[in-house]
């Protein structure tokens, strides 16, 4: 379902654009406007290029700054999502007509937080969405401030493309008033999309079974996100955090 919007860019993984999505009046969301990512690190000169050519003027990066930088690795295994991936390496050149932003979403800092989000099992799935929604609306509000007043396309990612991406793009989406079943499948186009970059980066597919640790809470990756989207005020939620009304009306106009 909505598999022709994958991106094939080269060097991109687990990347699609946000448009082509049906909303709950009978719309869809448009193209060329909102793209998720995996880690770009194997994107090439050529990869950038055709990002540029099809309308991208910004990369926004969610990751920890440890995350980041060539040769480095992440110290402590907090964060979404998080496990040991290889240190990064020096990416190929981006043209000049792309900005590049680091906003970080994760606030590793706040130890606390992870431990019980790890220690109850939810990182890694869609059931620590709600909490940290919660615990850390400011977080939040920069990454789509951000992206609200940036021109032109916007590729937003993270280390997989799943976690601190997926909750992103659950929060555009439903903005947008994307219908859940669409935002859920979304979300497990993802489940389908990490092997070649868990293959790319040495790391076992079956590391993080995401649908596993679901079923063995009596859940499914289904039940999780349409509970969160349908009982989740997303204007009001992001008012709230401190996004501006004219960047929730920017972020909307993005999609619709």
């Amino acid at each position: 379902m909505f598999s022709d919007r994958v991106i094939r860019w080269e060097g991109f993984y687990n990347a699609r654009d946000l448009g082509g999505l049906p909303t709950v009046t009978g719309g869809s969301t448009r193209y060329g406007r909102l793209i998720r990512s995996a880690d770009t690190r194997f994107v090439t000169a050529s990869g950038w290029e055709q990002a540029l050519d099809a309308g991208v003027r910004v990369v926004l990066d969610l990751r920890n700054p440890d995350e980041v930088e060539p040769g480095s690795r992440p110290a402590a295994t907090v964060g979404a999502g998080s496990f040991a991936v290889p240190a990064a390496r020096a990416e190929a050149a981006r043209p000049a007509g792309l900005q590049s932003i680091l906003i970080p979403l994760d606030d590793v800092e706040d130890l606390g937080l992870w431990r019980r989000l790890n220690g109850e099992g939810l990182n890694g799935t869609p059931l620590y969405y709600r909490p940290f929604l919660e615990a850390k609306p400011e977080r939040v509000a920069a990454a789509l401030s951000a992206i609200a007043r940036m021109p032109g396309g916007v590729i937003f990612h993270c280390g997989g493309g799943r976690d601190r991406t997926g909750l992103i793009s659950l929060l555009l989406l439903a903005l947008a008033d994307v219908t859940p079943e669409a935002i859920v499948a979304d979300y497990e186009l993802t489940l389908g999309q990490l092997a070649p970059l868990y293959a790319a980066l040495g790391l076992e597919v079956d590391e993080l079974d995401v649908r596993g640790q679901l079923k063995s809470r009596g859940t499914t990756v289904s039940e999780t996100i349409t509970s969160l989207v349908r009982g989740l005020d997303v204007p009001g939620y992001l008012a709230a955090a401190g996004v501006s009304g004219a960047g929730i009306g920017a972020l909307r106009g993005r999609l619709l």
